[in-house]
């Protein structure tokens, strides 16, 4: 089984009585928190049971409140009619497990690509009535360790970070130039759940059975939510879909108003869909730091760290309207020339190809749960590596973000816009090529 059988089953037996331990295994996925489903009790009257818990003591010291606050905030949830997971325990120090609690299993899809290819119905309506049932949550009722945000303050300390990763990517120096340009009017706070979007929503055939990873929740704007789930990457692919890959904003908007949630101002909308696709570009970089630092020392961690790509292509298209025109009429300048192909002795790129192919033909067939998902990711590494070889490409430049980053030059400037977009286009190709907008903009650009 694994190490955790043991500690588990005396949890278990604290919260749920005399049992046995059944089915432990650890669930795919899960770039921040470790997710085991197991079952407890005996034979058939067994009940499915989900251990949410951290990957190491480092991740958690840098968040703003630990698992018994998140743990009392999805009971504070639920008892409102949120389709939260029901809580049944919170793990002590004397568990030997770390931090986390235990919840009922939920049985649903959860994988965005089986939840899109076939939506229920009803999706995009569940959606917007359980986001407005969240921002209903009345206040008073939150662990008072679950933070305001203040939307400048924040916005200050992305731009910290952003210098502190070296200040050198200028579609990001961009986008905090725009932000500090279009910075809103506080708004009434309500409990924000700050991750939600497909991934980490579960679906059965009756529509949204429940609504996941509440570790990112704070007090702040209901818009910030509003707009999370309708990036570009948190669509999946269907990129006509722009409220969540299931339907349009304005039957998002209506479902939403109708089940009580704010009037959406569109504007505001508008910023936090730039907002937080700067903070998930900055928070890809932050990936990366992570395995740098020896936190989190996992492939998948590293490999996060490299769709920053992503973020800035998407950034491009968000912002490419404030620039004239003229701009965005403007062609691409051209590619980097191909590298030659190769002769002599293997080649570095060869190399790594010879070791993508032996995962691929090798490993990845013979595992199964998490360590076949793990290789997944590692080949995905190595085919990052294989393409920068052979590519040109360089995101950083840091007279250039400097100058965004005190409006020296805008996308005003006579074929500014043009290069940032062959910048993106080059980078995101090598980092994550098929990327569904990364189509969309070479048809969009002419590429």
């Amino acid at each position: 089984m694994t190490d955790l059988s043991e500690p588990l089953s005396a949890l278990m037996s604290r919260i749920a009585g005399p049992g046995t331990l059944s089915g432990l295994s650890r669930l795919s996925g899960g770039a921040n928190m470790e997710s085991w489903a197991f079952e407890w009790g005996e034979a058939e009257k067994a009940v499915a049971y989900v251990l949410r818990r951290a990957p190491s003591a480092a991740y958690m010291a840098d968040r703003p409140f630990g698992h018994v606050d998140e743990a009392a905030l999805v009971v504070a949830s639920f008892d409102a009619g949120v389709k939260a997971p029901e809580v049944v325990g919170v793990l002590e120090a004397g568990d030997g497990l770390g931090t986390g609690y235990v919840m009922r299993r939920v049985m649903g899809e959860v994988s965005p690509a089986a939840i899109l290819d076939a939506p229920p119905p009803s999706l995009l309506g569940d959606l917007a009535r359980e986001l407005a049932r969240i921002h209903a949550v009345p206040l008073e009722r939150v662990p008072a360790a679950i933070p305001l945000m203040d939307t400048g303050a924040a916005l200050a300390e992305l731009k910290a970070r952003f210098l502190a990763y070296g200040g050198d990517r200028p579609v990001i120096a961009l986008a905090i130039r725009w932000c500090e340009e279009h910075l809103p009017e506080p708004a009434a706070p309500v409990l924000v759940h700050g991750d939600y979007r497909m991934g980490n929503v579960m679906v059965d055939g009756k529509g949204l059975a429940a609504v996941l990873d509440w570790e990112l929740a704070h007090r702040g704007d209901a818009h910030e939510d509003l707009a999370f789930g309708c990036m570009s990457v948190w669509r999946f692919g269907r990129l006509d879909k722009p409220a969540f890959g299931v339907g349009s904003l304005a039957d998002y908007f209506a479902a939403y108003e109708a089940a009580g949630g704010v009037e959406v101002d569109p504007a505001r909308f508008r910023f936090w869909l730039i907002y937080r696709t700067l903070w998930w570009a900055l928070g890809c970089l932050q990936m990366g730091q992570a395995w740098r630092s020896g936190a989190d020392r996992t492939v998948e961690r590293v490999v996060v760290g490299r769709r920053t790509a992503e973020q800035e292509l998407d950034l491009v298209r968000l912002l490419e309207e404030e620039a004239p025109e003229t701009e965005r009429a403007r062609a691409l300048p051209p590619p980097p020339d191909p590298a030659p192909a190769p002769t002599g002795e293997p080649s570095n790129a060869e190399i790594v190809q010879a070791v993508r192919d032996w995962i691929e033909g090798s490993i990845k067939p013979t595992s199964q749960g998490h360590a076949k998902f793990e290789a997944v990711v590692a080949m995905n590494a190595l085919g990052i590596v294989l393409r920068d070889l052979g590519a040109d490409v360089r995101a950083e430049d840091r007279d250039l973000a400097a100058a965004l980053l005190r409006g020296e030059r805008t996308l005003a400037e006579a074929g500014l816009l043009a290069k940032l977009r062959r910048d993106v286009l080059g980078k995101c190709a090598v980092d994550s090529p098929k990327y569904a907008p990364l189509a969309a903009a070479r048809a969009d650009w002419r590429e």
